[in-house]
């Protein structure tokens, strides 16, 4: 992994994204909390099912210096159940009230692959960043959603789907797949006019060991799409599988691949710790100055 100053660059990277005409300034790391209103993420610290827990969690975020808000109803852990557009709002809908009522200024990321459910939350709650897992692979309209809706988009790549992506995930080469599957998404995205797109590489979603270690080593490589990277690696069983230690803990192996995350290029880091993230994140700025 090649360390150097993320202004070098032969092409001028975007480096602020517009939400409800806020324009958000990426040229120093962000880090987007994690809330999950599902029974069964994979790390049962990150599951928020009152609405005291969801204040309370909300609170923390903002407070430690996490700059997003990401919330999600459906588990996309791999073997996950799926569940139903309504079972997803029920989940979701009182969430995102609850965030929006007690912290009207907060950045809510909504975590959902779902066109429908990114309309409805929207169009009742106003504009957030839609975190979707697949890519615009699982839903159609997806793209043209986004588009209409006018908000930023994270693209992130998957394989399969989360009930079947970890049996035995194949790559010739993971970076060059990733990097095609988004130079066609990022095409499409770009002709419906989209203008604020995010890359994730999706640690852990149709991936084994293998593929995260060598995504993780070239991060640098993604650099040529010249748009914020977001990474996620936070407790995934990529760090404590190795270890042969639980998600609860992780967090020691968390701080040095958001580490190396950061040097790879990332621009937000997707945590459960918020606290730890953003001290990463301060030291690791600091090499660029």
């Amino acid at each position: 992994m090649l360390i150097q100053n993320k202004n070098q660059s032969l092409f001028k990277k975007k480096t602020t994204i517009n939400l409800a005409g806020e324009l958000i300034d990426l040229t120093s790391p962000l880090v987007m909390g994690i809330v999950n209103v599902t029974p069964d993420s994979f790390y049962e610290g990150s599951r928020y099912l009152s609405e005291k827990n969801i204040i309370e969690r909300a609170e923390t975020i903002i407070k430690e210096g996490g700059k997003f808000i990401d919330i999600g109803a459906y588990s996309t852990r791999p073997g996950a159940r799926a569940i139903s557009v309504k079972e997803e709002l029920n989940r979701l809908t009182p969430a995102i009230k609850t965030v929006r009522s007690n912290f009207p200024k907060a950045l809510i990321s909504l975590d959902t692959f779902r066109s429908a459910v990114a309309e409805t939350v929207i169009n009742e709650f106003g504009p957030c960043i839609i975190n979707d897992i697949s890519g615009g692979t699982m839903d159609d309209k997806m793209f043209e959603t986004v588009a209409r809706l006018h908000v930023p988009y994270i693209l992130m790549h998957i394989k399969g789907t989360p009930e079947i992506m970890q049996n035995n995930p194949v790559y010739t080469d993971v970076v060059k797949e990733i990097s095609l599957f988004f130079s066609e998404q990022l095409q499409r995205l770009k002709l419906l006019g989209v203008n604020d797109v995010i890359i994730d590489p999706g640690f852990g979603f149709g991936k084994l060991p293998v593929h995260n270690f060598d995504l993780l080593n070239k991060l640098d490589s993604f650099r040529l799409f010249q748009l914020p990277m977001m990474v996620g690696v936070s407790r995934k069983a990529m760090i404590w599988r190795l270890l042969e230690i639980t998600p609860d803990e992780s967090l020691n192996g968390t701080t040095v691949f958001n580490t190396l995350a950061l040097l790879g290029g990332a621009d937000i880091l997707r945590v459960h710790d918020v606290k730890e993230a953003v001290q990463v994140c301060k030291l690791v700025s600091n090499l660029y100055k």
